[in-house]
């Protein structure tokens, strides 16, 4: 049985991956809903969504479609250090999900939109072998250098041994990783998120650290206040998984509603549909990821 380090490690690096840039579609924003100003603390001008070159390094930011990635994009925008110019994302080949996440295709493209950036998305194999993986890394990187992008973003908290393969990675195609998240307090962090705005589903559980009738359920200070000690409270042993909906990050909310909620080789996962398109919820749906 592969031990729960190495499937975190997994799902760690498939969040980065690439092969052709997705166009922008503009007709992604038809299902967004515009978030009134002043609806979260440090909220980021709306001419950060707007495309710019005002000589700052040109950054990708490795997006797994979850709350850590969405609160790094607004760290990093709040910061202005970096011109984040594209999203990366891999996704599941043979069921158009995010790998991992098991968020839809369809979601991740308004996600993209309601941030404003063009979306790189990598589709893989499942199971996806590391030198699979590490092909499509190094052609994700080789375009990305062609575009004169030198740094890729990550919303990575604090485990040591993803960063660690991150960097030697990167390292390889004359990348730059950044870490705008790392080192700080996981559980003023989440609150922070909540506080800042970020609204999130848990779309993603590992029964082994948290019960699974967690699935599902909206990441918020009552979700925060029932999880137990052990589990770190921004999921980041893998505990859970997230699909970020609104925030400062996205010029509209992209609404969503909970569909059916499975498990899966040893996950439990809670499908997320458009809001418009709800079904009502069912248990044991084939769900892949």
């Amino acid at each position: 049985m592969v031990g729960t380090q190495q499937i975190i490690v997994q799902r760690r690096r498939e969040n980065l991956a690439s092969g052709a840039k997705a166009p922008f579609l503009r007709r992604l924003t038809a299902g967004l809903k515009p978030r009134p100003s002043g609806s979260g603390t440090g909220e980021v001008p709306s001419d950060h969504f707007q495309p710019q070159d005002a000589g700052r390094p040109k950054a990708w930011l490795a997006w797994s479609s979850g709350k850590d990635s969405a609160w790094a994009l607004h760290t990093v925008r709040l910061a202005g250090e970096f011109e984040v110019v594209a999203l990366l994302t891999t996704v599941n080949r043979t069921h158009g999900r995010v790998a991992m996440h098991a968020v839809r295709e369809s979601l991740l493209e308004m996600q993209a939109a309601a941030a404003g950036l063009p979306l790189v998305k990598v589709p893989i194999p499942s199971p996806c072998s590391n030198e699979l993986y590490e092909a499509a890394m190094s052609e994700a990187m080789e375009r990305a250098s062609g575009e004169g992008v030198r740094h890729v973003i990550f919303g990575d908290l604090f485990l040591q041994d993803i960063r660690a393969y991150r960097e030697k990675q990167l390292a390889r195609c004359g990348m730059t990783p950044v870490f705008p998240l790392w080192g700080k307090n996981t559980r003023a962090l989440a609150e922070n998120m909540i506080a800042g705005g970020l609204r999130a589903y848990l779309t993603c559980v590992d029964p082994r650290q948290l019960d699974r009738a967690f699935a599902g359920r909206r990441f918020d200070a009552e979700l925060l206040a029932e999880l137990p000690s052990e589990v770190d409270p921004c999921g980041e042993n893998g505990e859970f998984h997230t699909f970020a909906w609104a925030g400062s990050m996205f010029r509209a909310d992209v609404p969503v509603t909970v569909g059916e909620v499975v498990e899966r080789d040893g996950f439990v996962f809670a499908d997320l549909l458009p809001q418009c398109v709800a079904a009502p919820l069912r248990i044991g749906a084939n769900i892949r990821q």
